[in-house]
């Protein structure tokens, strides 16, 4: 099977004469990218570029003022609220965002988060009976429950009232919950595409509220609403949501400045302790570098530690937990390296599968998502990885935009016990006994779907131009769509017929490609391709290149830069 392919360069249909007028503020090229993002009219440009408004009313969401009654009932009669979440870094933040608001209200707070190895994801019903012994009342999903039908009346049965708050996809019933809240229920376009987070935020938003309107001498004065706003960040990157969606934009555009000026201690230790600066941490740095340290706790540990983390009251106490996500980080990385390798071996032939279907007993259970999603971006196939347990098996799946995994799970219920998830991820524990016959059904279905269509993945480039338009200018003009992330990438571009000056590998074994490039003019420019550092030893003397174009700061020298996303051997048009 092959292990790597000719990327399809698709350059974006130029937008019509007549809707560039109307943006006669931007430059064309700032226009251009806008309708890329698929914004039909100024005003839905200009109400995404602003990010300086309110961050929108929660009390859109269906059933917020049911949950905020109970909540405010609960609080009220000193009962104990469980906060159940989810291991990931999504869930993570949004149990300690609800926690540390409900118990700045007064509330007694249980924080929750199943253990990924004995108990997996989502609610189950042995949590919810142990905590309705321990005296709870009152159970709050974040990032959670959408699809826990059974486990939600199991506990019910058990005396719990239960609040669902989620953002995953709907499934056919929606559990019996006293409130559930999920922007994909009726939500305004607008609050459709928040992260588990993002919702748990809105609750906690209404709370105050309601605290502030009726009883504002019990107000936490200690805390403003922006203090939240790291958390939301910080799990609604990690989370991959839609950036080109105002809500998520104006959310993460706020908690970038509450991260950078430190406020919460677990999130400073842990930014120092990865070697990123106070001031210069952006949605990237989210990403790839703190989002995966939270992660690496409920993967390869307890995602407990991760709360903790966030919830340290100051940094000494915080730096310690942060050294052991470091660690923890480390690990993970060595480990889906190796997983990745075993699966690989077994698929690098020729043979090539609609659908990776593979596991293996030794996996650990926090790394094969990760494994699944390296699989499917290095073949472009959906990819569905398993750690094999005694009785029962549990799987994370990955996939590409013409399959939709989940709902090609929907179409299996029958074979499992528990899934859900996204288009492209999802997730599923399933009895051993019907291993193969979920094998033979997904494949069938991937094949129907995928065996007439040429599988290579798309590099999707927003327009065309010339060396002479890469300036300072330009990188600066682009700026207005910072912070950038999933569906909203920074802007790409390509530029045909560049003569190769230089050309070398960079870095540890050659990893990287370092170029000198100059257009028929003579105009030179640097360009660093990360990850590319094979092409050095097969370049051709004049290329294509598909690229960011951005500022490179180097011994405080800053320098026009490509930061390559693709080359190819110049194609004459």
């Amino acid at each position: 099977m092959r292990s790597t392919m000719q990327k399809k360069w698709v350059v974006a249909r130029p937008a019509p004469d007549e809707w560039l007028r109307h943006f006669d503020e931007f430059s064309p090229i700032l226009a251009q990218a806008l309708h890329n993002r698929g914004f039909e009219d100024r005003e839905s440009a200009s109400r995404f570029l602003d990010s300086t408004g309110n961050i929108d009313n929660p009390f859109a969401l269906t059933d917020i003022e049911i949950a905020l009654d109970r909540v405010t009932a609960a609080i009220g009669s000193g009962e104990s609220i469980a906060v159940y979440g989810d291991f990931d870094a999504d869930g993570v933040c949004a149990t300690a965002l609800l926690t540390q608001v409900l118990k700045e209200l007064g509330a007694h707070v249980v924080p929750y988060i199943p253990d990924r190895v004995d108990e997996g994801y989502g609610l189950n019903a042995t949590a919810l009976q142990k905590l309705a012994a321990k005296g709870v009342s009152l159970v709050i999903t974040v990032d959670c429950g959408i699809r826990a039908v059974a486990e939600v009346e199991a506990g019910r049965r058990a005396g719990l009232d239960i609040i669902v708050t989620d953002h995953h996809s709907l499934g056919p019933e929606l559990p019996a919950a006293l409130a559930v809240i999920n922007p994909k229920r009726d939500a305004p376009d607008d609050n459709k595409n928040l992260a588990g987070v993002g919702v748990a935020f809105m609750l906690a938003k209404a709370l105050l509220l309601e605290r502030w309107q009726n009883d504002r001498d019990s107000y936490p004065r200690d805390l403003r609403v922006s203090d939240l706003l790291d958390l939301v960040a910080l799990g609604t990157v990690a989370d991959i949501v839609p950036l080109n969606d105002p809500l998520n934009r104006r959310l993460l555009v706020h908690g970038l400045v509450t991260i950078n000026e430190m406020r919460r201690p677990g999130i400073a230790a842990l930014a120092k302790v990865a070697g990123l600066r106070a001031g210069s941490i952006g949605a990237a740095d989210i990403g790839f570098v703190l989002g995966p340290r939270i992660n690496a706790a409920g993967r390869l540990g307890s995602a407990m530690t991760a709360f903790d983390l966030l919830m340290a009251p100051s940094e000494a106490e915080a730096t310690p937990i942060a050294e052991v996500l470091q660690r923890l980080n480390s690990f993970r990385q060595e480990l889906t390296s190796q997983a990745q390798d075993v699966i690989s071996e077994r698929f690098d032939g020729d043979d090539e599968p609609m659908l990776i279907f593979a596991g293996d007993r030794d996996f650990h259970p926090g790394i094969v998502g990760l494994v699944a999603g390296r699989l499917s971006e290095r073949y472009y196939r959906p990819s569905v990885i398993l750690e094999f347990g005694d009785d029962v098996s549990r799987a994370s799946c990955r996939s590409i935009p013409e399959f939709d995994i989940t709902a090609a799970l929907d179409e299996c219920a029958d074979l499992l016990i528990r899934h859900g998830g996204h288009a492209m991820a999802a997730g599923f524990t399933v009895d051993n006994s019907n291993i193969d016959l979920l094998r033979e059904s997904l494949e069938a279905r991937a094949r129907q779907a995928l065996a007439h269509r040429q599988l290579r993945p798309n590099l999707e480039l927003d327009l065309e131009i010339s060396l002479a338009e890469v300036t300072e200018d330009l990188v600066r003009g682009l700026e207005a769509l910072e912070p950038t992330g999933h569906r909203n990438p920074p802007v790409s571009f390509m530029s045909r017929e560049l003569q190769v000056a230089s050309c070398r590998g960079v870095g540890q074994d050659g990893k990287h490609l370092k170029l000198k490039l100059r257009d028929s003019a003579g105009r030179p420019i640097d360009a660093i391709g990360f990850g590319m550092g094979d092409w050095a030893r097969r370049m051709p003397r004049n290329i294509d290149a598909a690229f960011h174009a951005e500022l490179n700061e180097w011994n405080g020298r800053r320098t026009l830069q490509m930061r390559l996303l693709d080359i190819r051997p110049a194609e004459r048009i």
